[in-house]
């Protein structure tokens, strides 16, 4: 049971901390909690649902279809809506994200409907390993997870746009100072925040469902996760998201499953009145 509810935990948590990536990065390097990562979330969900049932295209074309779209709409809502907003005070882009959220929101229902829709997978099987009864889809929400954040830190490592990302976070004014690009940054870190949310979403939605709110509580819970980990520190946002998985897959088995989601908020209370900054540095390492 206990190691049933581990791997049960680490699909959880991969998705969330994939999410919480996504995030973590934009806030850390622009200062901007985009509210609005839920909704690209859900599109990402709509994005492959779609592909998949209109044109019949095989799942893995269907993900990449959706982290495609979800990184043009991130950057062209760099472009348009925070960019102009980056010498407004700071309420200013708070309010723009809410916004953006309740637009697309609304757009989903009114392209697809509020109905919970099923999105197929080739990866149904059931299997058992050592005593463990999961799906092979279960299974691929741990290792395609875990195969994003690694390619995620060789780009933010050995590319030069990668460094230039760093350097933005680590010192703004210093990468100004060398001739960094600063719109370029931009667009490529919200295009690397919808790719993650896209992937995130075409892992989880297969073993969830489809529908307009389904960015609601990842949303909610990946802010959690990233003010935990300490803002903008991207080891604290993988490895918070993985014990908040873990929390909720015990505590829906020995606690109760009605309260699973209160766990999140739970943990924020307890970690803050002790570490009110969060367990790990600030800044993107």
């Amino acid at each position: 049971m206990v190691m049933q509810q581990i791997l049960n935990g680490l699909t959880i948590g991969s998705v969330y901390s994939l999410v919480a990536l996504g995030l973590t990065l934009v806030y850390g390097i622009l200062h901007v909690p985009n509210f609005a990562h839920g909704a690209l979330y859900m599109v990402g969900g709509y994005v492959t649902l779609m592909v998949m049932t209109v044109s019949g295209a095989h799942y893995w074309i269907a993900v990449l279809a959706s982290a495609l779209v979800v990184a043009l709409m991130a950057v062209l809502m760099e472009r348009i809506v925070f960019n102009p907003l980056r010498d407004a005070p700071p309420i200013h882009d708070k309010i723009a994200a809410i916004g953006i959220l309740l637009f697309l929101e609304a757009l989903a229902q009114l392209m697809w409907g509020a109905e919970f829709r099923n999105m197929p997978t080739p990866y149904n099987e059931v299997v058992n390993i050592g005593g463990m009864t999961t799906t092979v889809q279960r299974l691929l929400v741990i290792g395609a997870s875990a195969l994003m954040m690694v390619l995620l830190y060789l780009f933010l490592k050995k590319t030069m746009i990668g460094a230039s990302i760093i350097a933005m976070a680590q010192n703004r004014k210093g990468a100004f100072l060398v001739g960094i690009n600063a719109n370029k940054v931009a667009m490529m870190t919200f295009a690397i925040s919808g790719i993650l949310a896209a992937v995130a979403a075409s892992l989880a939605s297969p073993i969830n469902l489809v529908f307009p709110g389904m960015g609601h509580l990842v949303i909610l819970k990946a802010f959690v996760i990233i003010i935990i980990g300490g803002m903008g520190s991207i080891p604290g946002a993988i490895l918070m998201g993985y014990v908040l998985g873990l929390a909720e897959g015990f505590g829906a088995t020995y606690i109760s499953n009605d309260y699973k989601d209160l766990i999140a908020f739970l943990l924020l209370v307890i970690i803050l009145s002790i570490k009110p900054k969060g367990l790990f540095v600030k800044g993107v390492h």
